[in-house]
C-alpha cells in the first residue's frame, strides 16, 4: 500500500505564540507567507527552530518514516511511529480499515507515550512518494486528537536549519494511562461505503479519486477486486498539491486546482484512493483550506469488492 506528503506555511496568533513559549521557543518559517487557519487546530506547523526537552511533557513529535531511516537520523526524541497497517484490520476481506475496537487502538497509543493532554506533532520524508504522515494525521483527527499537526519539511528542511540529529532506536517510551474510553471519535471526518452510497449524486457533495490516473480509468495496480471509480468522482492526483519537493503549493494554487472541478468551500468532500492513505494527504490540504472533508479508509479495495455502481 502507499501514502503521501506534507507540507506549507502557517503563522499562529500572538496569543498561541505566547502560550508555546513557556514550553518552548518554536519559529514559524514559510516560503509564501505566513497563513493563519480559520478553522479548528487543522493546521501545518512550519519548521522547528529549536525544540526543548520541557516540550515532552506537553508535546509529543512523531516520525512516521522508515524504521532504517529513523535509526540513521532523526530529530531529537521524535518516537517513531509503525507501519500505518498496525492501526487497521481487515474486515470481509476488506484490509486497511481503522480498528473498531477502541481499546486495542489505544492501547497501541499509549505505547508511543500519547494521551489526551498531548499536542501531536508529525513528520515524514517530502520526497517520499508514498508518505504516511498524511494517513496518521486523519486517525488521530478521526479519534479526537483535533490538536495534530504536520511538520513542514520534515527531518531535511530541519537539518539544513542547522538543526541536530539523533541517530539509532531512540529513548525508550513510557507508556500512557490512555484508555478505549479516552477516545472521542470524530465522525465528521470520515466515510464508508454506506454513508457515500446514500449521497451519490448530491450536488452538495464532491468526490475526489485522488489515485493515478491510470487508476482511474481502471488499472488495479494494488490488488483491487475490479477496475474504475466512484460515479461522479472527479480526478486529482494528490501529488498535484504538492511541488517537486513535496512542499504544499500556495493557498491560491490550491484553490484553482480544486475550483477546476467545481470544489468549494460550500461542499462536503470525500476523497479516497485505494486504501485511504494517498487520500489523507489531500484530506490534509482541504482541511487546510477549511474545507468540510472526509476520509475514506476503505476506499477503491472497499467500494470495489462490492456489487455497488463503478465508472471506468
Amino acid at each position: 500500500m502507499n501514502t503521501d506528503f506534507t507540507n506549507r506555511p502557517l503563522t499562529l496568533s500572538r496569543k498561541i505564540k505566547f502560550l508555546f513559549s513557556s514550553f518552548l521557543l518554536i519559529y514559524f518559517f514559510t516560503i509564501n507567507g505566513a497563513i493563519s487557519l480559520a478553522k479548528g487546530n487543522f493546521s501545518i506547523i512550519s519548521q522547528m527552530e529549536n525544540i526543548s526537552k520541557s516540550t515532552q511533557k506537553d508535546t509529543i513529535l512523531l516520525d512516521a518514516r522508515s524504521t532504517w531511516k529513523y535509526f540513521l537520523g532523526h530529530i531529537p526524541g521524535a518516537v517513531h511511529l509503525p507501519n500505518w497497517k498496525k492501526f487497521t484490520e481487515t474486515r470481509n476481506g476488506v484490509p486497511g480499515l481503522i480498528i473498531q475496537d477502541l481499546s486495542i487502538i489505544a492501547d497501541k497509543i499509549s505505547s508511543l507515550g500519547i494521551d489526551k493532554n498531548k499536542k501531536i506533532i508529525i513528520y515524514g520524508d517530502p520526497q517520499d512518494p508514498w508518505r504516511t504522515d498524511g494517513r496518521f494525521l486523519w486517525m488521530f483527527h478521526y479519534l479526537g486528537f483535533e490538536n495534530t499537526s504536520i511538520l513542514e519539511g520534515g527531518l531535511d528542511l530541519w537539518q539544513k536549519k542547522g538543526n541536530k540529529i539523533q541517530r539509532g532506536n531512540g529513548e525508550k517510551i513510557a507508556k500512557t494511562a490512555l484508555k478505549g474510553s479516552d477516545l472521542n471519535l470524530n465522525n465528521l471526518v470520515i466515510a464508508n461505503k454506506s454513508w457515500i452510497g446514500k449521497r451519490l449524486g448530491d450536488s452538495n457533495l464532491s468526490i475526489i479519486d485522488t489515485r493515478t490516473l491510470k487508476e482511474f480509468k481502471g488499472s488495479t495496480p494494488y490488488g483491487s477486486h475490479k477496475g474504475g471509480h466512484i460515479p461522479g468522482a472527479v480526478h486529482i492526483d494528490w501529488r498535484n498539491f504538492f511541488n517537486e519537493k513535496g512542499e504544499l503549493k500556495n493557498r491560491e494554487t490550491l484553490t484553482q486546482i480544486l475550483e477546476k472541478h467545481d470544489i468549494t468551500a460550500s461542499k462536503e468532500v470525500v476523497v479516497y484512493c485505494t486504501g485511504g492513505v494517498r487520500s489523507a494527504m489531500a484530506y490534509f490540504v482541504l482541511k487546510y483550506l477549511g474545507f468540510n472533508a472526509r476520509n475514506y479508509d476503505g476506499s477503491w479495495w472497499d467500494w470495489s469488492a462490492t456489487n455497488l455502481p463503478a465508472e471506468l
